[in-house]
């Protein structure tokens, strides 16, 4: 999980941009936790507490609604819906990494994976 917030933070800066360099500064001023940062610790926080995924889902979004959200889940995190928004986009791998820190048994970790 800190891998992948790693990740996030140092790949925010170049999101949109087509860097073909591979020495650049791992955290620049600019760095920043986006969406992925955001669902991870969601799904954390589910699996912690035993919370319902789409309740903490939509906890955390609107505690920081400007973090770079696709169009489907930003509608879904305004309505009042908690049915699953189905993505199409790679969001749900985004947002994985506590379910394979949570869970040992790979039955498990597939069962899991599908509920987030």
């Amino acid at each position: 999980m800190i891998g992948a917030i790693a990740g996030d933070m140092i790949g925010s800066v170049h999101e949109s941009a087509h860097i073909k360099r591979t020495h650049f500064p791992l955290f620049q001023k600019n760095s920043r936790f986006t969406d992925d940062t955001v669902m991870t610790i969601a799904v954390a926080e589910a699996i912690l507490h035993r919370q319902d995924y789409g309740t903490c889902l939509k906890k955390w979004g609107s505690k920081y609604p400007d973090r770079g959200y696709g169009g489907l889940f930003r509608r879904w995190l305004q309505s009042e819906d908690m049915v699953p928004y189905n993505s199409f986009g790679n969001g749900s791998a985004m947002r994985v990494s506590p379910v394979g820190f949570a869970f040992n048994k790979l039955n498990d970790v597939l069962e899991e994976a599908k509920r987030t």
